[in-house]
């Protein structure tokens, strides 16, 4: 049976994104939805050096360039445990990222109802530390692996990810796998 996520849809365009969380905030476990099987697997434990900065995840009814699901950096004070379903969350921009010459944009986000993060309306407001953090560990998380296949191509704003989202949430529409 699985996971019935490929049921459910990827929110509101232009207010808000479901996410599905696949890693959570400081693990170093790198976990994988696999939609056609519809079960979580584990891909690799990377070293603790490379644990998450923030929760990551994916938009339901999505495919991004790479041909997965369209991630999400969900950022919470806490680690968020694997397959939680966050109905809202609030786009407030996007890391624009290359891994092995394909774009591979992760959406940043926060849950609408979180009493901390969620009046942030983007990503600037994360401040200098959090970028840097976020940047450095999507620069050099595949170092051990594959050294210099990743390339951080900077942020954008909530509006630039909405753009994304729209042509990622047509392009499943056209492949219509689930």
């Amino acid at each position: 049976m699985g996971y019935p996520f490929n049921k459910l849809g990827f929110g509101k365009m232009n207010e808000y994104v479901t996410t599905v969380i696949e890693i959570g905030k400081g693990s170093s476990m790198k976990i994988e939805w696999r939609r056609q099987e519809e079960f979580f697997a584990l891909d690799r434990v990377e070293p603790q050096i490379f644990a998450k900065p923030c929760n990551y995840g994916f938009i339901p009814q999505t495919l991004d360039e790479d041909g997965d699901e369209l991630d999400t950096l969900v950022v919470t004070a806490e680690a968020i445990p694997m397959g939680t379903v966050i109905e809202e969350t609030r786009v407030i921009g996007v890391l624009n990222f290359e891994d092995d010459g394909e774009m591979d944009h992760k959406v940043i986000c926060v849950p609408a109802d979180d009493r901390h993060y969620g009046k942030i309306m983007s990503h600037e407001e994360l401040g200098d530390s959090w970028h840097r953090q976020v940047e450095h560990h999507f620069t050099h998380y595949k170092d051990l692996k594959k050294p210099g296949s990743t390339k951080v191509l900077g942020f954008g704003s909530a509006e630039e990810a909405w753009k994304i989202i729209a042509e990622c949430s047509d392009r499943a529409q056209t492949q219509k796998w689930w």
